[in-house]
């Protein structure tokens, strides 16, 4: 058996627009100049407080920040501008896994009720057998969300792999001593499979339900 766990921002979705239209609403909500798009994305993947505290640092105001970018508003851009990516290919590969004897989880920095938003948007609650995320876990690179799944399947970790799009991910699955894969689009680049995808990024994720 073998388990697979995938991020989701910048991994599965193309969110990068939504996260950077969110932060800056964030920002403007202070009278704060937002930083630029790339520092914007430099932190997808921490939790929300982690990501506020390396941007403006713990004598910032992280806590208000992280509230106005939960608020309804902000919330609307950010699903708005999200697009489920490689959906099709997620939904028929992840339910494929499931009759192979595959365990396809989900590790993310996002909250609960963003994910399962995002799996009643993409059909994706039979594409992944579980979530873990920031609501119950420290934020990545600590190995918690992937040292839980490991408990649940009891799959050993040379068996288990993670596939991310930022150091963190990587950096988390050293941590819990699995594999980890980084994918090539990465969240600073337009996720391929939002158009006709490239055989690369299909073959890469295909490859992990053989």
């Amino acid at each position: 058996m073998k388990l697979v766990i995938f991020d989701i921002d910048g991994t599965l979705v193309d969110s990068q627009d939504g996260i950077v239209e969110a932060q800056r609403r964030a920002f403007s909500a202070h009278g704060m100049a937002a930083p630029s798009r790339d520092t914007c994305l430099s932190i997808v993947g921490l939790s929300l407080t982690e990501a506020f505290t390396t941007l403006v640092g713990s004598e910032g105001p992280v806590a208000s920040l992280s509230d106005a970018y939960r608020t309804p508003g902000t919330r609307c851009a950010r699903k708005r501008s999200s697009r489920c990516a490689l959906s099709g290919c997620a939904r028929s590969r992840g339910r494929a896994g499931k009759a192979r004897r595959h365990h396809p989880r989900i590790a993310t920095g996002k909250a609960k009720r963003g994910v399962l938003h995002l799996f009643d948007r993409c059909d994706w609650h039979k594409s992944f057998a579980t979530i873990q995320t920031a609501d119950d876990h420290p934020s990545k690179p600590a190995p918690s969300m992937i040292l839980a799944a490991l408990t649940e399947t009891g799959i050993d970790p040379k068996s288990a792999y993670m596939i991310g799009d930022t150091s963190y991910d990587m950096e988390m699955a050293r941590a819990a001593g699995v594999h980890g894969f980084g994918v090539a689009w990465a969240i600073t680049r337009m996720i391929a499979c939002l158009r006709p995808a490239p055989k690369p990024s299909r073959m890469i994720l295909a490859s992990f339900w053989r």
